[in-house]
């Protein structure tokens, strides 16, 4: 659906509740009160923007690592008569959370997310052995930036909002109660009038005893945030960039924090190098209306570095092959 088509609530609903999601009893109230519409009309909303992919997810973004999980970017290189094969191969994976076919020698790029570092090796050396084809992992060194949040406006047009997330923190050690909210939850919450209380009863809890423990995932970053998760392609953000740099090792820490205060960038990792095959180590991705915005979005960045940057390249995502969120 183009933006321009989107209801007025739909817009106030992915603008303004992307985070921050009450936790109260009657959440849908609370947020229909905000907007000057029935809480059974936001809730009807919400779940038509899911039905039509609008939204990937509605509920807690989960920090795997906070938990003391294990998470990693990794990449392929495929030729195109297995990657069909290859691609069903790694979506059918759980631990995949995002999966990208980008335009480059390495053509898939996905992320897995495990309970820990050990299921972590155990999954890749799983893709190998069932693909024949190696699994090269560009696992964080160093969190820079994360956070972007995407807004439409009412005759179309499309921006995007830095947010500044927390800091990486130590491992939260989850009780047995956070790991059942965790497995219950991870998929999103569920659509009623008081998900909260639903999902109490499936955890055969109660709603205070839920909310206690879910403040406290959120005090810890265990939950990065918990809202609506947009598709940014439906959404008209069809610009998917992301740019790779080669950093002097010395000047890394300072090149990536400068990259990460643009307002383009929703992400900024330091990853290894995999030479000869592989030369970067400074990740970045910036999301566009189009290619062409996203090149120049770059551009000015890689002048803007100037001599700090030794080289860098821009991989587009030509296919979505997965979006569903971690499952820890």
């Amino acid at each position: 659906m183009n933006s321009a088509q989107h209801s007025e609530l739909e817009r106030a609903l992915i603008n303004n509740w992307q985070g921050g999601f009450p936790l109260t009893p009657r959440p849908f109230a609370e947020i229909a009160a905000t907007l000057n519409h029935r809480e059974e009309e936001v809730l009807a909303t919400l779940r038509r923007l899911l039905e039509q992919r609008t939204l990937t997810r509605f509920g807690p973004l989960y920090n795997a690592e906070r938990m003391g999980g294990s998470l990693t970017l990794a990449a392929m290189q495929l030729p195109e008569k297995e990657f069909e094969a290859v691609a069903a191969l790694v979506n059918d994976l759980p631990e995949t959370a995002h999966n990208y076919r980008r335009d480059h020698a390495l053509n898939m790029w996905f992320v897995l997310a495990t309970d820990s570092p050990l299921a972590m090796e155990q999954s890749l050396q799983r893709i190998e052995r069932e693909s024949g084809y190696p699994v090269y992992a560009f696992p964080k060194e160093r969190e820079y930036y994360l956070g972007l949040w995407f807004e439409i406006g009412a005759n179309g047009e499309r921006r995007t909002r830095s947010l500044h997330e927390p800091a990486p923190q130590p491992a939260f050690p989850l009780t047995p109660f956070d790991r059942a909210i965790v497995r219950h939850s991870q998929a999103g919450l569920p659509l009623t009038l008081d998900p909260w209380g639903d999902l109490a009863t499936q955890l055969d809890s109660s709603r205070d005893q839920l909310l206690e423990r879910i403040r406290a995932l959120l005090a810890s970053g265990a939950i990065r945030r918990i809202g609506l998760v947009p598709n940014h392609y439906q959404l008209g953000f069809c610009g998917n960039g992301m740019s790779v740099w080669d950093i002097p090792d010395a000047a890394l820490d300072r090149i990536g924090q400068t990259l990460g205060n643009f307002d383009c960038v929703s992400h900024c990792y330091a990853r290894p190098r995999h030479l000869p095959l592989w030369r970067y180590n400074l990740f970045a991705m910036v999301h566009g209306r189009d290619r062409k915005a996203v090149t120049v979005q770059i551009e000015r960045i890689a002048t803007h570095l100037g001599n700090d940057s030794r080289a860098h390249e821009i991989l587009f995502s030509s296919a979505l092959l997965k979006k569903s969120g971690m499952r820890v």
